[in-house]
């Protein structure tokens, strides 16, 4: 019997449909892999992947942090802000938008995020109420985390489906497709087009949201600019909603897959942020980040060229036996702490990690005040295919309506 050489190919279906065991490989016999193909290296240990987000000298963020071709290259800030930068800008940028967004402004959010939550259970449940399967992506995780941002930006409800449709668009990928499509590029530039007119607007007459706190945003006369409010807005759009949407249909998809921890959340809701923060480590929505080389590194005995493309895998990195003691066996209450790389670590520790939280603990709080358990229809469910995010586009489910 041969054994295949380790191979990590990130836009793989069968790789999205599991990627653990490539990730376990990986971790044993390529702890530094190259791709040659694609034109990559990958860490996928734990403590090299901390290192490699902590390093913003050598491992830069300012060509982007996706390995999409499209998505890469110089022009990378105009849709990722600060995320595709490295200091001094991503400093100046990063301080900048904290003026607006900060922790006080989600904290007050949360009365509306509870809100909206309930809107959109109340349709699906009103639906599942018959007993009819109901697909809690398109009816609730979906929908949740862009109306939340829209919310936070003062999109008007009038404008908020077809705001969620395009935002839909930007992330959405079919078989095969290896770089950014003609219509995840309309889509972007639809919403581009639709913020700048929102930026006008408060140009002239200021609101109390989140694009208005931008623009008032200063520090010793420094100021952001349209485009610069307009990058982040398409940030929170691409970081703050996809992430989201998967963080929560991932909980829903691994509570079914273990009841025995998902029965004491059931009788005790304070243990929810604990599910949350075990859907984090076992199955995060961020898998894959980029990085380029700058100058030369050596990692393992090998000199990586400046300029090189490096791949960090959170997602093998919270599997890591080295770390995480059983990390294939999905325990809520376990011991994560700061070992989390979900939200990244170091200077690019996002910004966003707060509502992501938030959102999710609400969301899952709202949902079980209101059912007794819930079944998935796991031949019917369909994962997204993206080379850096993991999650579903589609989770069937039944409901026990309380």
């Amino acid at each position: 019997m041969t054994i295949s050489a380790v191979t990590l190919d990130p836009y793989n279906y069968d790789f999205h449909e599991d990627p653990y065991p490539y990730y376990q490989r990986l971790r044993d016999e390529a702890p530094l892999y190259r791709n040659d193909e694609l034109g990559f290296w990958a860490l996928s240990r734990h403590a090299d992947v901390l290192k490699g987000f902590r390093n913003s000298t050598t491992l830069s963020n300012k060509f982007g942090v996706s390995l999409d071709p499209a998505s890469r290259g110089p022009h990378a800030s105009k849709t990722m802000s600060f995320l595709a930068m490295d200091d001094p800008d991503h400093l100046r940028l990063r301080t900048l938008v904290s003026k607006g967004f900060t922790p006080r402004r989600i904290r007050e959010l949360e009365p509306r995020v509870t809100e909206i939550a309930n809107q959109h259970l109340d349709s699906m449940l009103e639906a599942a109420a018959s007993g009819a399967t109901v697909d809690y992506v398109d009816e609730f995780a979906g929908k949740l985390p862009m109306d939340v941002i829209s919310e936070l930006m003062g999109v008007p409800n009038a404008d908020r489906a077809q705001v969620r449709a395009w935002a839909d668009a930007v992330m959405h990928r079919e078989d095969g497709v290896t770089d950014v499509p003609d219509s995840a590029i309309e889509a972007s530039l639809n919403l581009i087009v639709y913020y700048q007119e929102m930026v006008k607007q408060r140009r002239t007459a200021l609101t109390d949201d989140l694009t208005s706190a931008l623009l008032e945003a200063e520090i010793d006369g420094d100021r952001l600019t349209d485009d610069e409010i307009i990058g982040f807005m398409f940030l929170m759009v691409i970081a703050g909603n996809e992430t989201t949407t998967k963080l929560l249909a991932n909980a829903a998809f691994w509570g079914h897959r273990n009841p025995d921890q998902l029965g004491p959340v059931f009788d005790d809701h304070e243990r929810i942020p604990l599910w949350v923060e075990e859907t984090l480590r076992y199955d995060t929505s961020s898998q894959i980040l980029a990085r380029t080389v700058i100058g030369e590194l050596e990692l393992y005995d090998t000199v990586l060229p400046d300029g090189d493309v490096v791949l960090l895998l959170p997602g093998s990195a919270h599997r890591d036996e080295r770390v995480f003691q059983n990390p294939d066996d999905f325990v809520i209450g376990r011991e994560i702490g700061s070992k989390l790389m979900s939200f990244g670590s170091g200077a690019h520790f996002c910004l966003g990690a707060h509502l992501a939280r938030m959102e999710a603990r609400v969301a899952l709080a709202e949902l079980f005040k209101r059912i007794r358990g819930y079944e998935v229809d796991e031949d019917n469910a369909v994962r997204v295919h993206s080379s850096n995010v993991r999650g579903f586009a589609h989770l069937p489910i039944s409901v026990k309506v309380s």
